[in-house]
């Protein structure tokens, strides 16, 4: 499994400095101004009500959906992506594709289907997406960029962003072009993962180049990459001036980050889950995927498991037995009884030394 994190960082911001405790997007509201990124294989329905049940998450996306897969109207996989409840608003749907055609065609379906907003991906590096032009195969293509920014703003009403890297490599730097093509093609708001794509998700995101975007235009900039607590949230904020910020892997390892940013924002600190808190999380996690009947409710148990026990004393242990466990209701048993026994060093309200998410 890809580690969560390369050359960790500790940030630090003047103490005045908050997130914004708000941020306007065409006629949509996020309060605050904190974005769920759209993960892979993570951010499906369960994971976003579950996330905002923790509180705290001013909007959440989809998991990037192929626009020829969302036109076609018997792509099964394609729709469970787009189902959603009616909790989880302010919700964008975000897109990828080359196709301007496909890809507006796409965007009026989804705003049909009450998306609050439609969001075009231009940053996923996988080889599999870019080899078909893309994510971030697209940031070659600025001239294809502009048709599918026209064709997908003429196409619908709702609030249209886009997601970018950028740029191919340190020596292909495009999201200054891109930045201001976004915004005079008509489009609601910017956010950069402030990696290259060549980068993946490995060495430092440079917020500089958050700060620079912000400086181009003067429609929301929401800066992405390398916030894993709520003093890395605030110190982009202080360093990019960006208007809100959009947190990927954190949240899959420390699912109350969005909580925690919203606690400092209002009060300048923030709780630490306990163990109990942990074991709750885990077990209503797991219990939302049962609820939901996914196929592979089993498999995302136990991608989750090593995220979710991230920090926990015997966390190694909960893991093998999640990893050997052949139901849902052996995992969820092996989870309940791992929290009902406290470790040595653990007090009777579940805190241990350390017990925050790294």
């Amino acid at each position: 499994m890809q580690k969560l994190y390369d050359n960790p960082l500790v940030h630090e911001a003047p103490a005045g400095v908050r997130v914004p405790a708000e941020l306007q997007i065409g006629r949509v509201r996020l309060a605050p101004a904190t974005v769920l990124a759209p993960m892979a294989g993570i951010t499906d329905t369960v994971f976003r009500r579950f996330i905002r049940e923790m509180d705290g998450c001013g909007l959440l996306m989809t998991e990037f959906t192929s626009a020829d897969g969302v036109t076609r109207k018997k792509d099964k996989k394609a729709q469970r992506f787009l189902n959603f409840y009616d909790d989880e608003h302010p919700i964008s749907s975000q897109l990828f594709g080359s196709n301007p055609v496909s890809l507006a065609e796409a965007a009026r379906i989804v705003e049909g289907f009450g998306f609050d907003l439609v969001d075009l991906n231009l940053g996923c590096p996988a080889k599999k997406v870019v080899k078909c032009n893309g994510g971030s195969g697209l940031l070659r293509e600025l001239p294809v960029i502009q048709k599918i920014f026209e064709s997908v703003r003429a196409a619908v009403k709702i609030p249209f962003t886009v997601k970018f890297r950028a740029g191919w490599s340190e020596s292909e730097l495009v999201f200054r072009e891109l930045a201001k093509m976004a915004e005079g093609c008509g489009l609601d708001a910017v956010a950069m993962h402030a990696r290259t794509r060549e980068q993946g998700y490995s060495g430092q995101a440079q917020w500089q180049w958050i700060a620079e975007l912000k400086s181009l235009v003067s429609i929301p900039v929401i800066g992405n990459g390398d916030i894993r607590t709520p003093e890395d949230a605030r110190a982009m904020v202080a360093e990019t001036g960006c208007d809100g910020v959009m947190i990927g892997r954190a949240a899959a390892a420390n699912p109350w980050i969005f909580r925690q940013i919203s606690q400092y924002t209002a009060t300048g600190s923030y709780d630490i889950a306990s163990r109990s808190d942990r074991h709750e999380m885990i077990r209503r996690y797991f219990e939302m995927l049962i609820e939901e009947g996914f196929p592979d409710a089993i498999g995302k148990m136990k991608q989750f498991a090593s995220w979710f026990t991230h920090g926990v004393e015997g966390g190694a242990k909960l893991r093998k037995e999640i990893y050997e466990s052949k139901s849902a209701q052996k995992i969820v048993d092996a989870v309940n009884v791992f929290f009902a026994v406290a470790p040595r060093g653990v007090d009777e309200a579940g805190h241990t030394a350390g017990s925050g998410y790294e």
